[in-house]
């Protein structure tokens, strides 16, 4: 099993090793502003807005964008590639039988092998997929119960401030850049949001 592993790993970092070197995050910075900066915002609507749209940085970042895909493949890399080796969702989100996320996701990061790892690697699920939506497609998505798994609002902030999955867009190991800002600043952002009535910039 240790050697099925470990050949699985250098598989991995024979893709991956193209995309190492490549920067990430360049059109959005690498921080977030505070919540205060909104401040001066006095209608709820637009500071909700301009508040979601400071916190979509991270959402649309590769580090995220690349496990929410629209489709069965997740994709690689800071350009979004189809992941290699061909890999598609399965029927829970990790991988199809004989070829588990976890044949080459370990439960942290190896960097020796450049493979990125967490305790449930996994897709998100299809009706959180975000490649090609627009910011306020995605705001729509997260205030719809229907498509969050019967999350709430308050269960939203709930994952994104302690799920490890999450959390692993700020460490994603050597040769990737992590999310903006950190994740402190990440979930403030998003619970002034929604205290701001949680209104989604345009579509």
């Amino acid at each position: 099993m240790a050697r099925t592993r470990a050949l699985a790993a250098g598989a991995a970092l024979l893709v991956l090793v193209a995309g190492a070197g490549l920067r990430v995050g360049a059109e959005t910075g690498d921080t977030l502003r505070p919540v205060s900066d909104f401040a001066g915002i006095v209608d709820d609507d637009a500071r909700a807005a301009a508040l979601f749209e400071e916190a979509a940085k991270v959402l649309t970042h590769p580090r995220c964008m690349n496990c929410h895909p629209v489709g069965d493949r997740p994709f690689q890399t800071d350009q979004l590639q189809p992941h290699q080796p061909l890999v598609v969702r399965g029927e829970d989100g990790h991988g199809a039988p004989g070829m588990a996320c976890s044949t080459c996701h370990g439960a942290a990061n190896f960097d020796p092998a450049g493979v990125p790892g967490d305790p449930h690697w996994a897709l998100a699920p299809a009706s959180m997929a975000w490649v090609g939506k627009s910011v306020g497609e995605i705001c729509a998505q997260l205030t719809d119960p229907a498509r969050t798994g019967g999350r709430d609002l308050a269960a939203i902030l709930e994952h994104v401030g302690n799920d490890s999955l999450v959390l692993w867009g700020w460490s994603p190991g050597a040769g990737r850049a992590p999310v903006p800002g950190t994740n402190e600043a990440f979930v403030a952002l998003l619970r002034a949001w929604v205290d701001a009535g949680a209104a989604c910039p345009p579509s």
